[in-house]
């Protein structure tokens, strides 16, 4: 089984200059866990998590003790908080090797990418467990009880 048979093709991606207001935007809108940054030539730079975001911004956002310096965090760049050079695969690569991968980097996602890193997709570790539930050949491995 390749990463093509089981990655997301619908991305959401955002620009290296975008603002955190419009990153959590996107987040609280989209059912998406990572947002892809691209240049102008949509070639991948980096990505972003749910999680960069709220390290980012303040935690006090919309409470009654948010004050004007807890809304400047949401004035940062998207370049401020993405992880740069992230790893990714290409379509092609085999699903065991995707999971070598994941298991090795702090991150949760890989972009799927051509030849010349444009976005063919994402695929994330949910992608590959849910792969393996349905792989009729796991379930001999799933010892009983």
């Amino acid at each position: 089984m390749n990463v093509e048979s089981i990655m997301t093709e619908r991305v959401a991606t955002i620009n290296m200059d975008d603002s955190l207001d419009m990153v959590k935007e996107v987040f609280d809108n989209a059912p998406f866990n990572h947002l892809l940054v691209v240049d102008d030539e949509e070639i991948l730079i980096g990505v972003i998590s749910d999680r960069d975001l709220l390290s980012s911004i303040s935690p006090h956002l919309g409470t009654l003790g948010e004050n004007s310096r807890d809304r400047n965090t949401l004035k940062k760049k998207s370049h401020q908080i993405m992880s740069r050079d992230p790893i990714t695969v290409g379509k092609e690569c085999s699903v065991g090797d995707a999971a070598r991968r994941i298991l090795a980097m702090p991150g949760s996602c890989l972009p799927v990418v051509d030849d010349e890193k444009k976005i063919e997709g994402i695929l994330s570790w949910k992608d590959i467990l849910a792969a393996m539930i349905d792989e009729p050949d796991k379930e001999k491995v799933i010892p009983t009880v």
